[in-house]
């Protein structure tokens, strides 16, 4: 249901996973799409980023660039920010926030260790995904973040 939007009608499932990468430039912020993600490579889908990152910065972009996201990522890590909440990018139904890499001491096996960790938010439309679906789905991108051979498999 991350995948959908709340119309007039109800809810429209969507057959598409258009990954929208919020994007700032000089006039605002952008949020190309990455269609298809679901389709794509790692590697496809980091030129991909890459290549509309160029594009937005360049005002390259399309307006059909700009449509058909089915759900958004928003990064302020470079701008060192730790936590933060994003605004769902109508007509999706969720948005995930990112914030920077820090490290932080743990204790595992008795050891202290220092580990990278960052923030990850979710802010769902619960007309369309409730809150167990939406932790469900931040499980999941957690332990392919610990584990990210399980992307392969």
């Amino acid at each position: 249901m991350l995948f959908a939007s709340f119309t007039p009608e109800g809810i429209e499932l969507k057959q598409d996973i258009n990954i929208g990468i919020a994007t700032a430039v000089e006039e605002g912020l952008l949020v190309p799409v990455i269609r298809n993600a679901d389709q794509k490579s790692l590697t496809e889908i980091a030129f991909s980023r890459i290549d509309n990152t160029e594009r937005a910065k360049n005002g390259k972009l399309t307006v059909a660039d700009l449509e058909g996201g089915t759900f958004t990522v928003s990064n302020l890590g470079m701008f060192a920010v730790d936590y933060f909440t994003a605004i769902i990018n109508p007509p999706e139904a969720a948005i995930l926030a990112v914030g920077r890499i820090n490290e932080r001491l743990t204790l595992s096996e008795g050891e202290v260790k220092s580990v990278p960790f960052f923030s990850l938010r979710l802010t769902l439309d619960h007309r369309v995904v409730d809150g167990a679906q939406g932790a469900r789905f931040l499980e999941k991108v957690k332990a392919l973040i610990e584990d990210p051979y399980l992307l392969l498999l």
